[in-house]
């Protein structure tokens, strides 16, 4: 395929309010709902930069580094920052945010894979990312090395 597209094409960002009906006995979000936020996000990220449907092939390793409390607002952003044949690997980060005092905070981040369908759910070819300013390149750089280090320390998990 000779078609690229900007990386900056592939940013998207989501906006969510916790909700009771999205949290645990303790008031808290559910693993499960955050999880389902960042899998949207990035498919739509990957959709944006394919501008095919994309199905979740992966998702890496997540820890939850911090809570996320009723009544917070939650951000998700992600990118995609790397192609394959017919996959798209996707950053995505999760923030909280104290309404009432407007304190933030990371609450998680991962690395997932998408793969690109026709409408048949066949794999299809994806576009080349290419990266046309030095902060594009920058986050991708960063993208890939973090990437690279989840995956040394799953390894030395392993072992």
């Amino acid at each position: 395929m000779d078609e690229t597209v900007r990386l900056s094409d592939s940013r998207t960002e989501m906006t969510e309010l916790l909700l009771p009906d999205e949290t645990n006995t303790l008031g808290r979000a559910l693993g499960g709902t955050v999880l389902h936020w960042m899998d949207i996000c990035g498919a739509i990220a990957a959709m944006r930069l394919s501008n095919r449907q994309c199905v979740t092939a992966s998702i890496d390793h997540v820890d939850f580094i911090a809570p996320i409390d009723i009544g917070e607002i939650v951000g998700v952003t992600a990118y995609a920052f790397n192609t394959g044949e017919t996959s798209i690997d996707v950053k995505v980060d999760v923030r909280a945010e104290d309404p009432l005092n407007g304190g933030a905070r990371d609450a998680t981040s991962s690395f997932l894979t998408f793969v690109a369908v026709n409408e048949d759910g066949t794999p299809t070819p994806v576009p080349e990312l290419v990266c046309e300013t030095e902060e594009e390149t920058e986050l991708r750089a960063q993208a890939v090395a973090e990437r690279e280090r989840e995956l040394e320390r799953l390894v030395e998990r392993m072992d």
